[in-house]
């Protein structure tokens, strides 16, 4: 059996997490946490790259990793223009959108630059990112809004959807590409998506928080009552759009943005947070229910993953509503790592074919 080593590498916002992997076995993982004084002295996410990439390296010595080995780097991959899911080399179109031209400024920027930067210096080893947030497969019928000035967009959790879509595909003996799924990851933001043999042609846009409410962001909420609460002169832009992104959903119910907290205050008998989280779970199901007619009733299963999906507390609220439509399965949690080094692994094996950002 050929002998491939990878290293993976997801800056976050608080953290940097990187990990080898010799075939798809970790040798190596580690997240290193840091804290808002260190990242503080950076006014903007790019001008990190440097602090992120030699405490990359300096973890790699300690932990006496042979970088000569790697022969594959693969980042996390950034806010770049939309694009078809799979797994790209990092080339100079992208590195200027990642650096110059994001279409937001978020650590993933940042993934893809220091892998193509520590790629560059070893023997062996190319630079990848996969499947960024920004994959866009949507029907063209799935763009349309109520308004020609506002078109849908595809923003969604893409590389744990499309990694837990192909283990499930994998675990009873059959491809992706030949199934019908609704994927639904529930972490501090929550998307749910049709996959259509290979394709996710719809999906809520998470980045903003459409759809369900999650542990931080408010889902969507009622149109009118938004739009003349933005002009009441209470609140700035910013305001609130923190108030819909980062302070709603449960955070804004309960005060914190942890499910398993809010869990416990149930158990404890706190009604409140019992009737919050069930309305999560309602607005969830829903979620799923909108993702059966675009799958034309063809669903073959529905995968619950991401870190609220430990609790069997609130999977089974989504599973009464759901499981008429197609059995449900459970993935919880998100193991970005494991599913960056899958798709640096599928590359260095030849079982996927390596797109090219233009």
């Amino acid at each position: 059996m050929d002998d491939f080593r990878i290293l993976a590498i997801n800056p976050g916002s608080t953290s940097t997490k990187i990990a080898v992997y010799q075939n798809m076995n970790p040798v190596f993982v580690k997240s290193i946490t840091h804290p808002s004084e260190e990242l503080d002295q950076f006014e903007h996410v790019a001008d990190q790259f440097h602090f992120r990439k030699e405490i990359i390296y300096k973890e790699l010595e300690e932990a006496e990793i042979d970088l000569d080995k790697i022969q594959a780097v693969v980042g996390r991959g950034g806010m770049l223009k939309p694009i078809s899911s799979g797994v790209y080399i990092v080339n100079d179109a992208m590195k200027l959108d990642l650096h110059e031209h994001p279409i937001k400024e978020h650590a993933s920027n940042l993934g893809g630059l220091i892998a193509d930067e520590i790629a560059r210096s070893l023997p062996n080893a190319k630079a990848y990112i996969a499947d960024p947030v920004v994959v866009d497969e949507l029907d063209e019928i799935a763009r349309v809004s109520g308004h020609p000035l506002f078109n849908r967009i595809s923003i969604f959790h893409a590389l744990n959807q499309k990694s837990i879509a192909r283990q499930h595909a994998k675990s009873i003996m059959k491809r992706y590409e030949d199934m019908n799924l609704i994927v639904v990851h529930m972490g501090g933001g929550i998307t749910t998506g049709a996959h259509h043999k290979g394709r996710v042609i719809d999906v809520n846009q998470g980045l903003d928080g459409e759809g369900p409410f999650s542990p931080e962001r408010s889902g969507t909420l009622p149109t009118g009552d938004l739009v003349r609460f933005c002009f009441n002169g209470q609140y700035s832009e910013k305001e609130i759009i923190k108030m819909v992104v980062g302070n709603g959903g449960i955070v804004a119910h309960l005060g914190t943005n942890s499910a398993y907290e809010a869990e416990k205050r149930a158990q404890n008998g706190d009604e409140k947070a019992k009737f919050i989280l069930e309305a999560l779970a309602y607005q969830v199901a829903k979620s799923i229910g909108s993702m059966v007619p675009v799958l034309k009733g063809d669903v073959d299963a529905i995968l619950l993953t991401g870190g609220v999906a430990h609790s069997k507390w609130i999977t089974n609220l989504i599973i009464e509503r759901v499981f008429k439509f197609a059995p449900v399965y459970i993935y919880p949690g998100e193991d970005e790592m494991r599913a960056l080094a899958m798709n640096g692994l599928m590359v260095l094996k030849g079982e996927v074919e390596v797109k090219v950002y233009v």
